[in-house]
């Protein structure tokens, strides 16, 4: 039995072809494909290369999938053919200590779906035994589209940060990166009572976008110290979350952060640029907190899920082009051009 699955082979180098339905074993779940949605990780690896690929070892990509069972082994229990379920794609080792804290996304023997191993971007995908044992794959309700379950991995790291800076009633939110990520922090922030809330790009286009679907956020293209100081009368922004990989606004944030302020860089910084000039000094007389977060724990997984299913907060409004697996260039094209936000490749 054969089907369609797209396979980085290298560099830049991704292909759509026939290749056999995974097996799998008495442990093991295969799942059918619905939506699987194109992250930043997928246009990284793509455009750099990966250690773990070659044209002798091609990996498909896509660690954000949903789908329904289409086969469990005989030893699977809690879930049947038939199910919508979507798939945490980072899995630890189940006995370490980060492991055993519930913080399996720190282990330092993790490996993920679409990463170390087959993902998405396929009409069929095995999800390993260690995979459905320590909890990975999550059913999903009825209410929950399979684009939203699909999105939810990059919702759950989202939540993981917003954990971290701690949005109150009252305060002023600064976000730096108008893209799906900056939306997602937007509305998490809206959803936990800020008073003001600002998204800064230097794409209009994006900015006008993003207003479109939130409409009671305020757009800043420049001048963002000017507007923030006239924002907050001087004060400065209660949280300031940097997400895009930019180091100017991992420099900027501590200047427009107030007495106080919580500052999250959640966007991680290229090889090769991650040591950035940073004036302390600002840290130490604002008193801030400035934190830094990364993937995202199983608990969070399923919290956002539910947050998702409960209509609290809409991932589908994200979701800006679909694509069938045949036209997935399109899809990495859109997403590298930054055209649109979330781009999905639906079976």
């Amino acid at each position: 039995m054969y089907m369609t699955a797209a396979r980085m082979y290298g560099k830049d180098d991704l292909r759509v072809e026939r290749v056999p339905v995974p097996d799998i074993g008495e442990d093991e779940i295969l799942l059918k494909v619905k939506a699987a949605s194109i992250c930043g990780t997928d246009l990284r690896m793509l455009k750099n290369g990966a250690v773990n690929v070659s044209e002798s070892s091609p990996l498909i990509l896509s660690h954000e999938f949903s789908g329904t069972i289409e086969k469990t082994g005989s030893l699977v229990s809690g879930c049947k053919p038939g199910d919508r379920v979507s798939v945490a794609p980072n899995i630890g080792c189940g006995k370490c200590f980060h492991c055993v804290s519930g913080n399996g996304h720190h282990c330092k023997e993790l490996t993920a779906l679409g990463v170390h191993m087959d993902g998405g971007f396929a009409e069929y995908a095995r999800i390993p035994s260690s995979a459905v044992r320590l909890g990975n794959v999550t059913l999903l309700a009825d209410t929950l589209s399979f684009g939203a379950a699909a999105a939810n991995e990059a919702f759950s790291c989202v939540y993981n940060a917003f954990e971290r800076y701690r949005v109150r009633a009252g305060d002023v939110v600064l976000v730096i990166g108008a893209g799906a990520i900056g939306l997602m922090h937007v509305k998490l922030a809206k959803m936990a009572g800020a008073a003001k809330i600002m998204l800064n790009d230097l794409s209009a286009e994006r900015l006008r976008y993003c207003a479109g679907i939130e409409p009671s956020i305020i757009t800043v293209e420049d001048a963002l110290e000017r507007r923030i100081s006239e924002e907050t009368g001087g004060k400065g922004a209660d949280v300031v979350v940097t997400a895009c990989s930019a180091a100017a606004a991992q420099r900027a944030a501590l200047s427009l952060a107030g007495l106080d302020g919580r500052v999250n860089f959640f966007g991680g910084l290229p090889k090769g640029k991650e040591n950035v000039e940073l004036d302390t000094n600002l840290i130490h007389y604002k008193q801030l907190s400035v934190t830094g977060t990364t993937r995202a724990s199983l608990r969070h997984y399923r919290e956002t899920l539910e947050l998702t299913a409960s209509g609290l907060i809409d991932l589908d409004c994200l979701i800006t082009h679909e694509f069938p697996l045949a036209d997935i260039r399109k899809g990495f094209d859109n997403a590298a051009n930054a055209i649109g936000l979330k781009q999905l490749i639906v079976f």
